[in-house]
């Protein structure tokens, strides 16, 4: 079963936040991950969660099981992760440069959150554990770097590209808003979704009338993902409008 040891582990961390009454959390999720773990705890009773990476635009996510005192709204992760600003001097390392440095100091790769690079700086989540192991760090590729401890409100939005696209479908199906978003004939789309390559939400779908809905997440191999923004109105000839943002 995949993700069977993901499911245990959020079932020892759900007992424990209820019998301590304490926050408990989870290591750094991929979406997919996030996206079986929180259909997972939804079904968990009295189940109060949240998930995050530290700032709200991150993609790996850690899953935050919450006590009763503590509202998910009011929930800060400070506490729970730390961030390091990386500067390079005479070269701009990659994210892979940094990945691989990152994980040559011996921490493993769910320790680490996102890395985002701008120029000659990033930014590194991960846990609180291994942040004075990760501030260590002197080098990423064959760039010298300079690693400091912040604090996440330091931290600045990162420039998000993305490209705004509009289009019409006779029907909210998986198949048909996979086909348009991604310019693919209709044939193209069930061809693909039958082979395993499209996910819904982070989550592989087989279902070629799986129903698509305002702030779902498609993506499909060697093409890439969108976000659904908006379905609205309908054309003269009972089309629906649907905007969508593929991430460049």
């Amino acid at each position: 079963m995949e993700h069977e040891e993901l499911l245990k582990r959020i079932d020892d961390l759900y007992d424990r936040c209820e019998r301590a009454n304490i926050v408990t959390q989870t290591a750094f999720l991929t979406p997919a991950e996030q996206a079986a773990a929180g259909q997972y705890a939804k079904r968990l009773p009295g189940s109060r969660m949240r998930f995050s990476g530290g700032l709200q635009d991150c993609e790996r996510k850690a899953l935050f099981f919450l006590p009763d005192y503590l509202e998910p709204e009011d929930f800060e992760p400070d506490e729970f992760i730390s961030v390091l600003r990386l500067d390079a001097f005479y070269g701009t390392p990659g994210h892979r440069d940094y990945l691989g440095a990152l994980l040559g100091l011996g921490v493993r790769r769910e320790w680490v959150g996102d890395i985002w690079v701008e120029g000659q700086r990033a930014w590194v989540f991960c846990l609180p554990s291994v942040a004075e192991q990760l501030s260590g760090l002197e080098r990423a590729g064959r760039v010298s770097v300079k690693a400091a401890i912040m604090q996440l409100s330091d931290v600045p939005a990162p420039e998000r590209k993305r490209k705004e696209i509009r289009f019409t479908v006779q029907s909210l199906r998986f198949d048909a808003v996979l086909g348009e978003t991604f310019r693919l004939s209709r044939t193209q789309a069930v061809t693909l979704i039958a082979a395993g390559a499209a996910a819904l939400n982070y989550l592989p779908c087989l279902k070629k009338d799986a129903s698509v809905s305002e702030g779902d997440v498609i993506s499909l191999k060697g093409h890439g993902k969108a976000t659904i923004c908006e379905i609205g109105g309908q054309s003269r000839k009972g089309r629906l409008f649907v905007s969508a943002e593929i991430w460049i």
